[in-house]
């Protein structure tokens, strides 16, 4: 649910813990708009994400595996812009402490300057954006090494598949929230149950490989984004357009650029520059402008509600579980 309301002063976190019903606090964001449902949006894969649920009420369900454990997390916005949170799990804690960072406290829009007539058109309609930061790598890498070269539609169903049968139930009073697989759950999955999950073996072998070592990656969400993106990109089958998806998320990168997306360069070429056959190399030149935030200025073009019509279908979902 969107929330706007009038200035604070200044943001602020307050914390109450409690053993029953959860452990709870409440953040009161910094000067301007700010919009809840925006801000985690991006955390969300799918509309039936077994790990996240909007509740009609407007409330955002997480459910996350912290380095303390499970941890389910509650968050919902008052009119006056405040954010309620409480959790439960292990890893309440955790996720409480981590709030700020979560709901974008450390961002700062007030540095992104619009260059464009759409995007400072978007930035007025959707005023309450901030960029959030996990600090969880994993839970932000596996899903996105699914999205790798297939349809979005396949990946957000593969993630509900293997997240449902290896994960497990989310701790606190919702049903049907699950928590991912540890990393030594994922490194044990047989290859057929990969198969059955419609995930063939070169992203299965990326994340098998991405566990191995989901120590060193976790390091990853204190580093700066282009030393985080670094260390991802080590891994072999992780890219540019892998370790941009994951440190936008888990380091809240405001420069951090999709490249290597079938589609994005399109929509960026027409929505900046009426170009809707960009490629890479053009859509970088469009957004040169915006260095050290081009990542907002992505989000915003996303947000301007003038992309181009589709010329074809959508792809259909490919089936490996059938071959």
């Amino acid at each position: 649910m969107a929330g706007r309301f009038a200035p604070r002063p200044r943001s602020a976190v307050h914390v109450r813990a409690a053993a029953e019903p959860g452990a709870r606090a409440c953040w009161t964001p910094p000067d301007g708009p700010y919009d809840l449902g925006l801000v985690l949006g991006p955390l969300r894969r799918g509309p039936a994400d077994p790990t996240f649920r909007q509740t009609p009420d407007g409330a955002v369900w997480r459910a996350s595996r912290t380095p303390e454990g499970p941890a389910t997390l509650r968050l919902a916005q008052r009119a006056d812009g405040t954010v309620d949170a409480e959790a439960w799990g292990p890893g309440a804690g955790w996720m409480l402490a981590r709030l700020p960072h979560l709901l974008g406290e450390h961002d700062d829009p007030g540095a992104f300057v619009p260059r464009h007539r759409a995007v400072l058109a978007a930035g007025r309609g959707r005023p309450g954006l901030r960029l959030c930061a996990t600090g969880l790598v994993l839970e932000s890498l596996i899903p996105s090494v699914l999205e790798q070269k297939v349809t979005t539609v396949g990946a957000y169903r593969s993630w509900r598949t293997l997240v449902r049968k290896y994960g497990e139930p989310a701790p606190g009073p919702v049903e049907g929230l699950h928590v991912m697989p540890e990393p030594r759950t994922w490194a044990r999955i047989p290859s057929w149950e990969w198969h059955r999950a419609n995930v063939e073996e070169k992203r299965s072998s990326t994340v098998l490989r991405a566990v191995r070592v989901a120590r060193r990656l976790e390091e990853a969400a204190a580093m700066e984004p282009e030393a985080a993106a670094a260390r991802l990109r080590l891994i072999t089958g992780i890219g540019p357009w892998t370790a941009a998806e994951v440190v936008q998320r888990t380091n809240g990168a405001p420069d951090a650029v999709t490249v290597g997306d079938l589609h994005l360069p399109g929509i960026v070429g027409h929505v900046l520059a009426g170009e809707r056959d960009a490629d890479d190399a053009r859509m970088l030149e469009l957004l040169a402008p915006y260095a050290g935030q081009r990542h907002r200025a992505v989000r915003l073009i996303l947000l301007s509600g003038r992309l181009p019509e589709r010329r074809a279908p959508r792809m259909a979902v490919g089936e490996i579980a059938s071959r």
